[in-house]
């Protein structure tokens, strides 16, 4: 056993114990799959259990009204990253997130807030350069 190795990446907090389905509006001429994500060509995106994420990010806090907006947040900039999804849907995508916040009870201020922060300082998040390395340890 002495020398295998394991293979992992950093940057995640939580992990999807049930798949979730939800239609985003967001329609493809070809059905885009991953390992944890599909989105199909009639605007429904599926995320799998097991699919991590990092939750709300920047200078917030987690709490219930954020966690399925930046699920799905994530989800659509992953798929933008690795050049799955077109980069012209980031907008629809930060818009999802705000929709989202506030469909699960978020104050209309702070998720206009997180909108403007998402649209002015994540760039780099859909950048494919910005997608985490694979780690090897030891």
């Amino acid at each position: 056993m002495k020398g295998d190795k394991i293979y992992y990446r950093e940057g995640y907090k939580y992990q999807l114990t049930r798949e979730y389905r939800v239609f985003i509006g967001i329609f493809v001429s070809q059905r885009i799959e991953t390992e944890w994500l599909t989105l199909d060509t009639d605007g429904w995106l599926t995320i799998r259990e097991g699919y991590a994420w990092d939750g709300p990010s920047g200078p917030t806090f987690d709490t219930p009204s954020s966690m399925r907006g930046s699920l799905i947040h994530d989800a659509l900039y992953q798929l933008i990253r690795r050049g799955l999804l077109e980069s012209g849907w980031r907008d629809k995508a930060d818009d999802l997130l705000h929709d989202t916040c506030i469909e699960d009870g978020m104050i209309h201020f702070r998720a206009e807030l997180w909108e403007e922060a998402v649209s002015h300082f994540a760039e780099t998040a859909a950048d494919p350069a910005s997608e985490p390395e694979e780690i090897e340890a030891p």
